[in-house]
């Protein structure tokens, strides 16, 4: 066997709930807010001697009588509650009930000194119905990413505004680890274990899960990565907000996308390929079918026309896949739903021939792509195992390049990181692309090309299939630039109420711009 699971420790039994240790005196602290007022505090700080920042996680601690009414509280919960017979929100469920049941606990119990029924009630709910002691992360919304390395390790995170943290949560022993881990995965619907090791799955809110158990295949123990579902989905206005793109990129994208121009978006892990591939969606008009193919869900549009459809790994390790449903299947039946668009969350395999096989009869395509650029891009997608047809290439429209960057720090300020789109490619055929739009990382500004929107190889294409001028389509271009500005001004973002705008302007393009004219006089 090794010594492999050498100082594994399955003996532990640990006495009340799991809470992180203290926060270091020594920080300095620069963000402070609520989780659950007054149980749980998030204090972000520096670290002054490591230079880093800490995400402190600041909960009630419970006193030892509060602790041995905690656990007598959970054995009674757990005997008591009953499973709904409908589909209920679990925490409502449990307050509903919970509390009927601890106040009759504590009229048997009779009065009990220096007992917060309100601390000992939070963590019951915690570890009953919450993700347990990584419930603050999961409440959090600023986080997008939780990373749990093993036993020992702190847990870090990655935050929206200060990006990749450690915080002070440990997992110090095995036990501990392997029962959250266990928790995890069976909110997810799956099974764990020595002989399978390895689960990737989607937790309730649609949280993307990957696990690993004991230290079956990672020596420090079990691990947890959880990608954070974004309830609230990012649509094109959120990515003028954050700088991502200007409001000719956008104007530009939405014009093409709503002619189903096939595109993909390429960038390496973490780049915001998904988020951007979401921000597209939001610029089709409401009527459109769309239909999206992931392993794990990502994609979230709240668009009524819309079939989200996920592969299915087989049953078992046999070599024959029994019960396999591939990405390359779900492209297949797709297509036979005419879709007005087609979005793979991901494209690595033979699902990618399928597709530009739905691209080259007219349906619209979109999906993400890992590469570094443009050309490495199309390489990937003529080589094994994708094995597109050079001449299929000519079909696809639009390469959008994305990556998470650096920003050149400015005086008095730190740098910072960001996600920006590099550039926009058209792509004429394999090997032959016209650059349209460039980030500038000095001015963090985007260029347009050179001869202007005149150079588009597809607006040219375009203006042909409408019967129209060029000309006649750039002043469109500059149109659409005026409505986006004045949603940002405006703050509209709602995916809903951009789809009324855009299908609004679809319709009659003229008094959605005398309105914003009136009301910018």
């Amino acid at each position: 066997m090794g010594n492999k699971n050498k100082n594994v420790q399955l003996d532990f039994v640990r006495k009340g709930p799991l809470t992180p240790r203290p926060i270091p005196r020594d920080l300095e602290f620069i963000e402070e807010y609520w989780i659950k007022e007054p149980f749980l505090k998030v204090r972000i700080g520096r670290d002054a001697h490591r230079k880093i920042l800490i995400y402190g996680i600041d909960e009630v601690v419970l006193t030892p009588q509060e602790i041995d009414i905690y656990e007598r509280i959970i054995e009674t919960l757990q005997y008591e509650l009953k499973l709904p017979r409908t589909s209920v929100d679990p925490r409502a469920y449990f307050e509903e009930n919970a509390v009927r049941i601890v106040e009759r606990y504590k009229m048997d119990i009779g009065g009990t000194p220096n007992i917060s029924w309100a601390k000992t009630l939070y963590f019951a709910e915690r570890d009953m119905v919450g993700f347990s002691a990584i419930d603050v992360l999961m409440r959090d919304t600023t986080i997008e990413d939780i990373s749990i390395d093993g036993v020992s390790k702190p847990v870090f995170l990655w935050h929206r505004k200060y990006e990749s943290m450690e915080t002070n949560l440990f997992f110090d022993n095995d036990q501990d680890l392997d029962d959250i881990i266990s928790r995890l995965v069976h909110l997810g619907g799956k099974h764990i274990s020595t002989a399978y090791p390895i689960v990737d799955g989607t937790l309730p809110g649609r949280h993307r899960l990957a696990a690993t158990f004991r230290r079956e295949i990672t020596p420090y123990g079990g691990t947890v990565t959880i990608r954070k579902f974004r309830e609230d989905p990012v649509t094109i206005i959120d990515l003028l907000n954050f700088g991502t793109i200007d409001h000719r990129v956008s104007a530009y994208a939405w014009l093409l996308m709503e002619h189903r121009a096939s595109t993909i978006i390429v960038g390496s892990t973490a780049s915001g390929k998904t988020t951007f591939l979401n921000a597209m969606l939001s610029m089709l008009r409401p009527a459109s079918k769309i239909i999206t193919i992931e392993e794990v869900q990502e994609i979230n549009i709240p668009h009524e026309n819309w079939i989200s459809m996920l592969s299915r790994p087989s049953y078992g390790l046999s070599a024959e896949k029994i019960g396999e449903v591939s990405l390359f299947d779900l492209v297949k039946a797709a297509m036979r739903m005419r879709p007005d668009m087609l979005a793979v969350g991901e494209i690595r395999g033979e699902e990618a021939y399928v597709l530009f096989q739905a691209i080259s009869t007219g349906h619209g395509g979109i999906c993400t792509l890992h590469a570094e650029e443009v050309t490495s891009a199309m390489q990937r997608l003529v080589s094994k195992p994708m094995d597109v047809a050079p001449a299929y290439i000519a079909y696809l429209d639009l390469v959008f390049l994305v990556r998470r960057v650096a920003l050149p720090a400015k005086e008095g300020n730190q740098q910072r990181y960001v996600r920006r789109l590099l550039a926009v490619d058209e792509v004429v055929k394999f090997g032959e692309y016209i650059r349209m739009f460039e980030w500038n990382p000095n001015t963090d500004t985007h260029v347009l090309n050179k001869d202007g929107f005149r150079a588009s190889f597809k607006i040219k294409r375009l203006a042909k299939d409408l019967g129209k001028k060029i000309d006649e389509l750039v002043d469109e271009l500059e149109k659409r630039v005026l409505v986006l500005k004045w949603l940002q001004e405006q703050g509209v973002r709602d995916h809903k109420k951009l789809a009324v705008v855009f299908e609004q302007y679809n319709h009659d393009p003229v008094s959605v711009l005398n309105a914003i004219s009136e009301k910018s006089e």
